[in-house]
């Protein structure tokens, strides 16, 4: 029977609240921004004062007119609210402006004046080592001896590997609203995945107490990492304006702004050198990973962090050196995206392992199968982590069978023995994904819980809901641990207010953390059940002495386990709970134990578990037009005990859909001066419904409880982010067998159909030429 999430019908209906939906005030002011022509420069004047004359216009504030802290940042304070003198990228906001009207905001845009003294910008990490412009000192994880590892290999290869930046393009554009109430009361409704941190910057750049701060998310229309720290400055933005003007103030970007201005997932470029043995176990690798950190730090070192952490994926590696730098470049700053560097540093290691099949001739998945972690002695990982509850062998086994690998190979490579110009590949990509924030106190949550004597639960936590069905899993949590039905349960809009403190939901950590913090909260109110209850039926039943420790709470009624007809229904159970003077409201709290994680190290146990996946991608490629058709997708991905598993197969078909976006599809482009020439989905192609796999079937691992997690579950946001590769390895695949798998395709990241029809015509001419020679 299928589970819905909560808010489905209110989605399908479109009565759902989002941002632009809320209505607060007949006549609003819409907060604009005056954003920089140029990526890098300085200013040297701004002239306002005919644009304060037209009518509707109510405020144009610059740095100078920002009463508290001008800089903001989510791990330092790098990043000015309004450029005070130096223009660090395109797009960047120079002044605010509070108008009735966007018509208004137009006339007025035309009456400012900036003038600017451009510079040369820095776009590109070449670029960026060249100026020597380094976030921070080069991190480093190091286990074994490489140069000993080189010396006992039978080859040892050389490379390059590059991904590009994704667009997030949630559905609903960076939004928020911020209402002024009495004295230094400011109210926000956010579309941020963080409203803790929006509270506290806005609390600082407005020089008021976090106390007076009150910040508010119902739901967002999707967010994929774009809303984690992004979503702070539009909030300030607004904050600024109702501070000065009285008046409430809306901030929504629309589209064409919001990809200008916004981060993306960050550029990676990376170097290798590994060696392996005639078998193709891997015995040393030295990677170097370079992130495009853009102008600002941003989240770019946790992220630069979480690629060295999957940098060796689901394979032990006994020789290993990874170092990592972010650079600085005059892009908007970069941030995060679903996976976290995850990604970057896997698809590194991917092709790596398909190359090797290629060198020694044997099969992808035995290649990769060889290097799998396992449970005797190939179990640590690079920082020094234990590998454990291991479900990589077991979902490669059942995936291969289920998705008839062996013989669909063999069916691929007849095709492409008998067709020129059409060709099929397979990919196939494993993921091994560490859960938890890599900065240890991030990892903690919290709740409010209270229960009404109608026998109803209200829910409070910290997390935000973007889509990806947290507060209904937070109502399955509460209905199961009260033993109600989910329909008596109600999640509501997170609210800084009500929970304080809150981590961002990020990490895949949502449901974790706050199913772990709202049975917390729980747990304390059944204590108090328990014995309002115990007390009820000992009066009422003085034959039999029920203790609290006895009742079960279960099917709509509290019983005694040993004395099952003694029970008394939940609904009447609040009421006798209230009437004995015991709360029926608590907070609640937890905190990921064993986490911890020595950065100058490099070793530690940053991950509280891992979850596994598997995916086989099979592609049929048209080297004429470059087209890609996905023919069929197979994935087995482990969620320990789903609590919903519609959701969990959900945001496994969403993250690989989005995942192979990047692979495939989506490709940002800038200009040597810093100009996004794709900052609309005109110019950038996100997947569409002809470009999900034809033949799709996703299945969850079964029989693999997780242990000490809520209801022994499994993240499940990000990891299976990573299985979208295996699209773009059937297509390497497929360009491989061009020259008989002899030339291998030198295939650009993403591998859209202008690069996949250029690098076929290379192929198929370098083909040609082989065969004349042989002739």
């Amino acid at each position: 029977m299928a589970q819905y999430h909560e808010s489905a019908v209110y989605h399908v209906t479109g009565t759902a609240k989002y941002i632009d939906d809320i209505n607060i005030h007949p006549k609003p002011l819409y907060g604009f921004a005056i954003l920089s022509e140029v990526a890098a420069g300085e200013i040297e004047s701004i002239d306002y004062s005919e644009a304060l004359k037209i009518k509707g216009v109510y405020a144009i504030l610059s740095a100078k007119d920002i009463p508290g802290k001008k800089y903001i940042g989510a791990v330092k304070h790098d990043e000015p609210v309004l450029i005070e003198k130096e223009i660090e990228y395109k797009s960047q906001a120079i002044l605010l402006i509070a108008t009735d009207t966007e018509e208004t905001f137009l006339k007025a845009k035309e009456k400012i004046v900036v003038k600017v003294k451009e510079k040369e910008p820095i776009i590109g990490i070449e670029a960026a080592k060249k100026a020597g412009r380094t976030l921070e000192p080069t991190r480093k994880i190091e286990r074994g001896n490489i140069e000993e590892g080189f010396a006992k290999s039978d080859y040892v290869i050389k490379g390059t590997t590059k991904s590009g930046a994704q667009e997030q393009w949630y559905l609903e554009t960076q939004a928020s609203i911020a209402i002024p109430g009495e004295g230094n009361e400011m109210k926000i409704y956010s579309s941020t995945q963080n409203p803790n941190e929006v509270q506290m910057l806005t609390s600082e750049v407005l020089g008021i107490d976090a106390k007076e701060v009150e910040v508010e998310v119902r739901r967002m229309g999707g967010a994929f990492g774009g809303k984690e720290t992004q979503g702070a400055i539009f909030a300030i933005w607004a904050a600024l304006l109702a501070k000065t003007t009285g008046k409430p103030v809306k901030v929504r970007l629309e589209r064409f702004v919001d990809q200008q201005i916004t981060g993306k997932r960050h550029p990676f470029e990376n170097t290798y050198k590994v060696g392996f043995d005639k078998e193709g176990r891997i015995l040393a690798a030295d990677f170097e990973l370079n992130s495009d950190g853009g102008a600002y730090a941003d989240l770019s070192m946790a992220i630069l962090e979480r690629a060295m952490l999957h940098a060796e994926n689901a394979y032990f590696i006994p020789n290993i050196r990874i170092q990592a730098n972010v650079w600085l470049t005059n892009l908007p700053p970069n941030t995060a995206f679903r996976g976290f560097g995850a990604p970057q540093g896997i698809f590194n290691i991917e092709k790596i392992i398909n190359k090797i099949s290629h060198i020694i001739g044997k099969d992808i998945v035995d290649v990769q199968s060889l290097n799998f972690y396992d449970e005797k002695d190939r179990n640590t990982t690079p920082y020094g982590q234990l590998v454990e509850n291991n479900h990589l062998y077991i979902i490669r086994d059942e995936l291969l069978k289920s998705s008839n690998y062996k013989e669909r190979r063999i069916q691929v490579n007849e095709f492409n023995s008998q067709n020129k110009y059409k060709k099929r590949g397979i990919g196939v990509t494993p993921v091994k994904f560490g859960i938890s924030f890599t900065t240890a106190f991030l990892n903690q949550a919290g709740a409010l819980v209270n229960v009404y004597t109608d026998g109803t639960v209200l829910v409070n936590h910290g997390g935000t809901e973007m889509g990806q069905g947290l507060h209904t899993k937070m109502q399955k949590v509460a209905a199961a641990e009260f033993g109600i039905e989910t329909n008596k349960v109600k999640v509501n809009a997170s609210n800084t207010s009500k929970v304080p403190n809150a981590s961002a939901t990020a990490a895949s950590t949502g449901s974790d953390l706050n199913g772990m913090a709202v049975k917390n909260a729980i747990d304390k109110i059944k204590s108090n059940i328990a014995e309002a209850v115990a007390e009820e039926l000992n009066e009422t039943n003085k034959d039999i002495v029920t203790l609290p420790e006895d009742l079960v709470f279960e099917n709509n009624y509290i019983y005694n386990k040993k004395h099952p007809e003694l029970k008394i229904d939940f609904v009447k159970a609040t009421g006798i709970t209230r009437f004995r003077q015991k709360s029926l409201s608590s907070s609640g709290y937890y905190a990921t134990p064993g986490i911890h994680f020595d950065r100058q190290k490099g070793q530690g146990t940053p991950f509280f578990y891992f979850a596994y996946g598997m995916a086989v991608s099979e592609v049929e490629v048209d080297l004429l037009t470059g087209k890609i058709d996905l023919l069929r997708t197979d994935i087995l991905h482990d969620v320990g005990d789903s609590i919903n598993p519609d959701i969990d197969k959900g945001q496994i078909e969403g993250a690989f859909v989005q995942g192979m976006g990047w692979a495939i599809l989506e490709d940002n482009k800038w200009t040597e001066k810093g100009i996004n020439i794709t900052p609309s989905p005109d110019t950038y192609k996100i997947p569409a419904i002809t470009d999900i796999p034809k033949d799709f079937r996703v299945d969850l691992l079964k029989n693999v409880p997780n242990p000490h997690t809520i209801r022994k579950s499994k993240a499940v946001g990000e990891p299976p982010f990573v299985l979208g590769l295996s699209t773009w390895f059937a297509v390497y695949d497929a360009l491989w067998s061009i020259t008989g798998y002899n030339t291998e395709p030198e295939l650009n990241f993403p591998a859209t159909n202008e690069f996949v029809v250029a690098e076929a015509e290379r192929l198929l001419r370098a083909n040609s030429h082989q065969d004349k020679a042989i002739n």
